[in-house]
């Protein structure tokens, strides 16, 4: 009986099959009828489960990876796209500049990570970008090293490269692929140089200088080559100099700077943007600090004989010379006797911290607004170091393009308003700066000699802001009198020069 049943079961099912298979011919010659009349795709035989096979032809794609803002350091959450160097379709190579952003510090250049094709633009100009967040999209070979997507870092990943970046005892070495292309160059070992950056990053005067201590070579803190011509031969090196006289003559009128106004009659609303925005964040801090005032005079007649013996050299060396070299040097000077005026508080005004460079800054009227550079090292340079160094600022600044390392890091700062207009004024201490100076204009005005007799002098006046949670009157009164002293007899100066 059991049998029986097992052999109708078998019956049963492979009628079950037959059915199937010819229910799957019959589908068959459906399809493929209305495949002939109606459609455009090729379906396979079996209707019941229903799988559907396009046409496809096979393309080998490319990854495509978002270049991130890289954190620029100082605090910075966002920039400003000031101008694109890419446009989409366009090849780039590693190290080749996408773009350039401006922050309520600086101006940077952001050069690419990537060997591709540019293929997205994430922002217009005037556009506010979020540092970690997408700047354009890179097409990339597929065959190069990439570094991991959360690295927003202008830093790569450790790789086996000494040059790219290192371990040093748990730490990265930190630098810009600027600085890394310039070590690479000069077949410098990033792990050899000390960085003078935030947090250890090596910035270009850091390979500059390592540079110049491995070859002998002088070299000042920042590079001046671009703005420093080669010297005149020493038969011609007196007459270019009095042909630019006769050519400088006519220069002594003033030039408007500023096209003519106009009215439109009507309120115009616009954001605060970055240097303008940084003024706001860096003022109302300021408030917040107790300021002592101290003003006097200075009279600066041998000051001003000294220049003009010293101007036509220094020109001979493709250098402008001004007063400012000698105001910042004799501040130095003056520095080593008080470094409580080189010094900066916490938050808290806990703690003090003495600065051992004279990292000494100058406050500029650009066309961005108010900025200010600083010369690095005062302490190590010389007059004319220095007057180089002012050189390439003022120009880098009347072209806008000062970068994050020559507007950070001060630690003392001088204002020249007098260049403008004024003999007093009351300047704001620039945190976490603890003193600042504002010189006035130069005036020729009657003074006593020690014969009581009255003659012409040259007199500035000046003006001392102190943070006076830590500095008292005396300390600022007897700066001031050192600083002048170095003024009003510049060969006192000399014995001190190191």
């Amino acid at each position: 009986m059991a049998a029986l049943i097992t052999v109708r079961g078998s019956f049963s099912f492979m009628r079950r099959l037959v059915s199937l298979q010819r229910l799957q011919k019959y589908c068959k010659s459906k399809f493929q009828t209305a495949y002939l009349v109606y459609a455009p795709y090729a379906y396979s035989a079996s209707a019941l489960y229903q799988h559907r096979h396009f046409r496809t032809s096979y393309a080998a794609t490319r990854p495509v990876l978002q270049f991130k803002l890289s954190d620029i350091g100082e605090g910075i959450m966002e920039v400003t796209v000031k101008e694109w160097y890419v446009k989409e379709g366009d090849r780039v190579s590693q190290f080749d500049s996408i773009c350039e952003v401006q922050s309520d510090k600086a101006s940077v250049t952001i050069t690419s990570r990537y060997d591709g094709i540019i293929r997205k633009l994430y922002y217009d100009i005037d556009s506010i970008a979020l540092v970690g967040s997408p700047l354009v999209d890179i097409e990339t070979d597929g065959a190069q090293e990439l570094p991991p997507e959360e690295d927003v870092m202008e830093t790569p990943a450790v790789s086996q490269e000494e040059h790219t970046h290192q371990e040093i005892k748990g730490h990265k070495t930190q630098a810009t692929p600027a600085v890394r292309r310039l070590a690479m160059e000069n077949n410098i070992k990033l792990s050899e140089v000390i960085g003078t950056g935030k947090d250890g990053r090596i910035l270009k005067e850091d390979i500059l200088n390592f540079l110049a201590s491995q070859t002998g070579a002088i070299l000042p803190p920042s590079p001046f080559q671009e703005i420093q011509p080669p010297p005149p031969g020493p038969a011609a090196a007196r007459a270019p100099i009095a042909k630019t006289k006769e050519k400088r003559a006519p220069s002594s009128m003033p030039t408007p700077i500023t096209s003519r106004p106009v009215f439109t009659g009507k309120d115009r609303t616009e954001p605060l943007k970055g240097f303008n925005k940084a003024m706001v964040k860096t003022m109302t801090a300021a408030l917040k600090i107790p300021h002592f005032g101290y003003n006097d005079e200075v009279d600066l007649t041998q000051l001003v004989q000294l220049r003009s013996e010293l101007k036509e050299v220094a020109e001979s060396r493709g250098v402008k010379l001004s007063y400012m070299p000698f105001f910042i040097k004799a501040a130095s000077l003056g520095l080593l006797h008080f470094p409580v005026l080189n010094a900066s508080v916490d938050e808290a005004c806990q703690n003090i911290t003495y600065k051992a460079a004279h990292n000494i800054g100058l406050a500029m009227d650009t066309p961005q607004g108010l900025l200010v550079p600083n010369v690095k090292n005062v302490q190590m340079l010389s007059v004319f170091d220095i007057a180089v160094e002012l050189n390439r600022l003022q120009t880098l600044g009347s072209s806008g393009q000062l970068g994050t390392a020559d507007l950070t890091g001060g630690t003392f700062t001088l204002s020249n308003i007098g260049s403008i207009g004024g003999t007093y004024a009351k300047p704001m201490i620039l945190p976490p700066e603890v003193a600042i100076g504002a010189l006035g204009k130069m005036q020729v005005l009657p003074r006593f000699n020690e014969k009581d007799e009255v003659v012409k002098a040259h007199i500035m006046n000046l003006s001392w802001s102190a943070d006076h949670r830590i500095i008292d009157g005396a300390t600022m009164s007897r700066f001031s009198n050192l600083w002048r002293s170095y003024l009003e007899n510049p060969a006192v100066m000399v014995l001190d020069l190191k």
